[in-house]
């Protein structure tokens, strides 16, 4: 079997804890994801990460706490003012606490995120994130996933228990958004110096972007230090803007998903790698992550995705089963035994 020796060199490197460089992740995307090559990309990808993490995988949950036709007005976004159905409403305190109660049950969550739109009550939120912290196990972590603020609210936040952000840069920002990239930028700086865990993701992934772009939107999250580096496709929305352009195939996504797992190799402070939205391919590519879901979505019309796109944590779990993972990391470090007896749990 013949192959690139550039490619032997790069993936033989990985396998020596040495991730690629931009130009070589480049070329790594440039790769057609039906070809052998991708694949190649893929195994060691998977490899690599499972190495790397310990074949320990990440189960986390997110609640859509509100909708409204938000003023980011992401083209990608189902709440993208301008094309959006969605009308303002919010889950009631009550509401959330049931639903953090349902995530949280068995045990198994590492975080749980509370998403709001780019605008935001922040007292409000504060007052929820406070209610959600006394309410579920001291092990489970609090993430948030909002719009832009500054270090004073960030260090608000970890005062009330948050232990983390969800905050990115996305592909075409400022282009595919009315949203300022450089706020953007600044948002993640004030996350990291109040000593929040920094997630991050390419994203929205689309047909339509070069793999230059990608790798640039990847890098970005190395250059910064992310504590989760991810890759979730753009989901296809018939109302939004962008429906012209279509939809990347799980395998492509999975060729992303391995060339992150890599590139991030080079960033130390990098905890795990998910893939939106969950799948095998992605889970046998470098990913170790993924999120159940809950109230509103960002890729689902449905006003409440439980049961319809948002999957649940028996789901997340059986998924890592069948991609071969043998364990769970928790959020205070502990893991746990996945295997088959543990499918039966609860719930």
């Amino acid at each position: 079997m013949q192959t690139s020796p550039r490619l032997t060199r790069i993936l033989d490197a990985a396998l020596e804890g040495r991730g690629p460089n931009k130009d070589e992740c480049t070329y790594l995307l440039e790769l057609p994801a039906d070809s052998l090559e991708a694949s190649m990309i893929s195994a060691v990808g998977d490899a690599a990460s499972r190495r790397r993490f310990r074949n320990q995988a990440v189960i986390l949950a997110q609640i859509g706490i509100e909708t409204a036709p938000c003023p980011g007005a992401c083209k990608f976004c189902v709440f993208g003012e301008g094309h959006t159905t969605f009308t303002q409403s919010e889950l009631s305190l009550h509401e959330t606490l049931e639903r953090a109660a349902v995530f949280t049950a068995g045990g198994d969550l590492y975080a749980l995120f509370l998403m709001t739109m780019h605008t935001f009550g922040f007292e409000r939120l504060l007052g929820v994130v406070d209610a959600v912290r006394k309410a579920i196990p001291p092990a489970t972590q609090i993430v948030v996933n909002l719009g832009d603020f500054d270090l004073a609210q960030a260090r608000r936040l970890k005062g009330v228990g948050v232990d983390g952000a969800y905050h990115v840069v996305r592909l075409r920002e400022g282009t595919d958004t009315s949203l300022d990239p450089e706020l953007r930028k600044a948002t993640i700086r004030a996350i990291r110096e109040a000593g929040l865990d920094w997630y991050y993701c390419c994203e929205p992934i689309g047909p339509e972007h070069s793999a230059r772009e990608l790798v640039d939107q990847i890098f970005l999250g190395i250059e910064y230090g992310c504590f989760q580096h991810a890759a979730m496709r753009r989901v296809y929305l018939p109302q939004s803007p962008l429906a012209g352009h279509g939809q990347i195939t799980e395998r492509r996504l999975a060729q992303v998903v391995a060339v992150v797992a890599l590139a991030s190799l080079g960033c130390p402070e990098t905890r795990n790698i998910a893939v939106h939205e969950p799948n095998l391919l992605g889970l046998t590519a470098g990913a170790n992550a993924v999120y159940a879901e809950a109230g509103a979505n960002p890729r689902d019309v449905e006003k409440d995705t439980e049961g319809h796109r948002g999957l649940d944590v028996a789901g997340c779990r059986k998924m890592f089963y069948e991609a071969g993972f043998t364990a769970l990391l928790h959020g205070d470090g502990a893991a746990s035994d996945l295997n088959a007896a543990s499918l039966r749990k609860e719930p």
